[in-house]
C-alpha cells in the first residue's frame, strides 16, 4: 500500500489490518509517535488524517490510503519548529516527555480549528492522558501559540 505522510508517498508491505501506528514506528521508523495505551485512550498515538488529529494505534493503515498524514516529524517547515513546539519549550511542558508528541498532535489540530481557543476549548478538544499532570502547562503554551509572534521567550514556574 502506499501511505502519504509528511509530504513524502512511502510504499509499504503490511497487511491491511496493521494499525497506522506499527506502520510508522516499525516500518518507517518515525518513532515520534508513541504506543501508550493500545485502546485510543490515552493519546501518545495521535498524528493528523488530513488535518484532524487521530489516535493510531487502534486505526488500521489501510483507513488512511489517499490521506495525508501527518505526524509529529512534519510539523516543523523549513528548519522552523510550530508555534506549539515553541510554546511548548517556552513554558518546559514535558516533564517525562512520553505523551508530548501526541499532546502537541492534538494541540495543532485545535489551534487549527480555533485560533484561539478558550479554556473549554482546550480542556473539550486536548483529551490527551499525561502521566505527569502538566496540563496547566499544556494549556499556558496552547494560548501562548495561539497569540505567537515567533518571538516567544522562556516561561519558568
Amino acid at each position: 500500500m502506499e501511505l502519504s505522510i509528511n509530504g513524502r508517498i512511502y510504499k509499504v508491505e503490511v497487511e491491511e489490518h496493521m494499525p497506522l501506528l506499527w506502520v510508522l514506528r516499525d516500518e518507517l521508523n518515525l518513532t515520534g509517535t508513541k504506543y501508550g495505551c493500545g485502546v485510543a485512550s490515552c493519546g501518545s498515538c495521535t498524528v493528523h488524517l488530513d488535518g484532524v488529529a487521530v489516535r493510531t494505534c487502534t486505526l488500521p493503515a489501510s483507513a488512511s490510503i489517499g490521506k495525508e498524514i501527518t505526524t509529529v516529524e512534519g510539523i516543523s517547515r523549513d528548519g522552523k519548529i510550530s508555534a506549539i513546539q515553541r510554546a511548548w519549550i517556552a513554558h518546559q511542558v514535558p516533564q517525562c516527555g512520553y505523551c508530548q508528541s501526541g499532546m502537541i498532535m492534538a494541540a495543532e489540530a485545535l489551534l487549527r480549528e480555533k485560533p484561539d481557543p478558550t479554556d473549554e476549548d482546550i480542556d473539550q478538544a486536548i483529551t490527551n492522558i499525561c502521566r505527569c499532570g502538566t496540563y496547566q502547562r499544556v494549556r499556558a503554551a496552547i494560548h501562548t501559540a495561539a497569540k505567537d509572534d515567533e518571538d516567544v521567550s522562556p516561561v519558568i514556574g
